[in-house]
């Protein structure tokens, strides 16, 4: 079976600020998570009935370890201790060890070869169906700044099933190796930019038109980054930060 990333969450310094700039920026619904008592808040954010993603602060030994206000996914796997430890021999790095998310499921924070980080979730329940390419509020590209990207695409077809579709030559950013993750094309590979101090995945959300959500992102105190620009395919993307820091990016069909 295939894995691919199903779920994004935000660890960021002030939750109720970004459950407030991604419903402008977005579109989300936000909702608390009704979980057990004795866990920490957590927002789920919806694209209609859909739960997309969620938001929770920082945990304190992340935040003391020098963590800043990020987003992470989660990849979908048959059974986390196996993932893990599969993830582990193959040069990859377990964080956190896996461990049960109460009416959640198993998860584990990990990282691969060349140290971005993401998390494995075996999730309670029946599994949701894909939605259509391009659906508002959903994730529409998975964007890999890696410091080996041969090797980090090796990685991830060993360990998920993972497959090149095809390579861009992008001249002195280098080449642009695209992938899928058992259907369409789904992300992109890169080797990283001299400034860009780790490895880091990047996921972009879609929306309507790539001007006036870039126009909400500044309004709502966020930064733009990069972009708009046009992409091959004629896709519109904008590369952007939070008013928290953390970084994301938004793509659309076009202006």
């Amino acid at each position: 079976m295939t894995k691919g990333f199903f779920w994004y969450e935000l660890m960021t310094s002030d939750a109720k600020a970004a459950e407030t700039f991604y419903a402008k920026v977005v579109g989300w619904k936000a909702k608390l998570f009704e979980g057990q008592s004795d866990m920490p808040p957590y927002t789920v954010l919806s694209a209609g009935e859909r739960g997309v993603g969620g938001i929770m602060a920082m945990p304190d030994e992340y935040r003391k370890g020098g963590g800043h206000p990020a987003w992470v996914g989660y990849v979908h796997v048959a059974d986390t201790d196996a993932a893990a430890d599969a993830l582990k021999k193959a040069g990859g790095t377990v964080h956190r060890s896996p461990s049960d998310i109460p009416d959640v499921g198993r998860f584990a924070v990990v990282a691969d070869p060349q140290g971005a980080i993401f998390n494995i979730l075996h999730p309670n329940g029946p599994d949701q169906p894909p939605v259509p390419a391009g659906t508002l509020g959903h994730i529409g590209w998975h964007e890999l700044y890696t410091s080996d990207w041969k090797k980090a695409l090796d990685f991830y077809s060993a360990q998920f099933g993972w497959k090149k579709t095809r390579e861009f030559d992008m001249g002195e950013m280098g080449i642009y190796a695209l992938f899928n993750m058992g259907g369409d094309e789904a992300g992109g590979m890169m080797n990283k930019p001299p400034q860009m101090p780790s490895s880091a995945w990047q996921f972009y959300f879609n929306v309507e038109g790539i001007d006036a959500a870039a126009k909400r992102v500044t309004d709502s105190g966020g930064k733009v980054l990069m972009g708009p620009m046009e992409v091959p395919g004629g896709q519109w993307i904008a590369q952007c930060q939070d008013p928290q820091g953390a970084h994301f990016a938004l793509v659309a069909p076009g202006h």
